[in-house]
Order: structure tokens, then sequence, then C-alpha cells
């Protein structure tokens, strides 16, 4: 076994390919069938998840598989992702904005109010009762 060879199968990618196999296929491959499996599989980014569990189970006759992956999304977005992703965060950065601005409104009608300042004589849109009312 050449240095090539010992250090291809000390590859993280190729580790975890090979650690599901029985001996006697893992220690059929050659140096260059193990190369080709990691120029295939290496552009994947399989042991950068924060969390990474994958299973088996088998309730009844057939086996099934789980797999949670979470971690940071290393992919380049479409167009359409990017366009899309611009959309929401202005449409989340608008409704902030609308929300701020009648929050800091009702805090200033209630201190108004609180300080008994009218602005039109006869008219009250009921929000100084109703917050009066809640502490009560």
């Amino acid at each position: 076994m050449s240095d090539s060879m010992s250090e291809l199968k000390k590859d993280g990618v190729i580790l975890r390919l090979l650690s599901s196999m029985p001996s006697h296929v893992k220690d059929s491959f050659t140096e260059e069938q193990l190369a080709y499996l990691k120029l295939a599989l290496g552009s994947r980014h399989w042991e950068e998840h924060s969390i990474d569990l994958r299973g088996t189970f088998k309730p009844w006759r057939t086996r099934y598989y789980y797999v949670l992956l979470l971690g940071q999304n290393h992919r380049d977005a479409s167009r359409w992702q990017k366009q899309l992703s611009g959309l929401v965060t202005t449409l989340l950065f608008s409704l902030f904005i609308v929300f701020s601005i009648l929050f800091g409104l009702l805090i200033l009608y209630l201190i108004k109010s609180a300080l008994g300042i009218n602005l039109f004589k006869g008219f009250s849109l009921g929000i100084w009762d109703w917050f009066e009312g809640i502490f009560r």
C-alpha cells in the first residue's frame, strides 16, 4: 500500500464512506477508485454540520432511515432565490418600520392623553380610556 493510499483512507469523506462497508468490500477498492470516490464526494461538506443525526429503525418488516442535518448553507443562491430573499427582506423591514411608527404614535398619544392635552375638542379615539381600564 502506498503513502497516498493510506492518506486517502484517512480522509474524512472516505472514512465515512468506508465505515459502513464490510472489511472485504472496503479492502477491495484500489487507489484509483478511492481517488475518484473522493473526487465525486469531496465537493460536499459532509462533516460541516452543527447537528448531524442519522440512523435507521425497523418497526415491522421494513427498515426506515432518518437524517437531520442543520448547519450554515454554503451554496450559492440562484437568481430566483436572491430575488425572493430580497423581496422578503424588504417586506420584513417595511413591516418593522410601519410597526415602529405605529407603536411610537401610540406611545405619544398615551403621553398626550396622560398629560390631559386635547388636540380636538369633543373627539377621542378611546385608546386612553381602554388603557386606563386595563390598570383599574
